[in-house]
């Protein structure tokens, strides 16, 4: 009788290894399918389980474990990875223009909704960071916003 008890833990063990062994298989290709730093960090709170499992820890130890890990590697590790992976990153078309200054094509009154400047080579429009200021044709400006498709500008003044 004590043998078949046996062969049941035996079994039930098998099922957590293989249950382990998915769940990392799952958030690797999670990983692989999304390439942000999205499902790496539970991959190695499952790795951690799934070697405890087989070292035959009790169940309960390897959820804690894999919690715990996962944790540890998000807190300790994902400021430097992104960091990492960030660090190449180039800024986008808009995100370039901000500070840029740039030369105003049509006279800018905000009250009149009138205002366009080519930037780059396209053509935006543009508004007055004060209601009050009019810019005409001609002026230098300094984008210092960007709302929806509009440049929001002020009068440059060299320092």
């Amino acid at each position: 009788m004590q043998q078949e008890g046996s062969d049941e833990m035996v079994l039930e063990d098998s099922y957590i290894t293989i249950a382990w062994l998915v769940l990392l298989i799952i958030l690797l290709v999670v990983e692989i399918i999304t390439v942000g730093l999205t499902s790496i960090w539970a991959a190695g709170g499952a790795l951690v389980a799934l070697i405890l499992n087989i070292l035959k820890f009790p169940f309960l130890v390897q959820v804690v474990a894999f919690f715990a890990v996962t944790f540890l590697l998000l807190f300790f590790t994902r400021p430097f990875a992104v960091k990492c992976i960030n660090s190449r990153r180039e800024k986008t078309n808009y995100e370039g223009i901000i500070g840029k200054t740039i030369r105003i094509a049509e006279r800018v009154d905000n009250m009149s909704q009138t205002g366009m400047a080519v930037v780059n080579g396209q053509e935006w429009t543009v508004r007055s960071e004060k209601d009050e200021e009019i810019l005409e044709a001609g002026t230098i400006a300094k984008v210092v916003d960007i709302s929806g498709v509009k440049l929001i500008v002020r009068r440059y003044k060299e320092v």
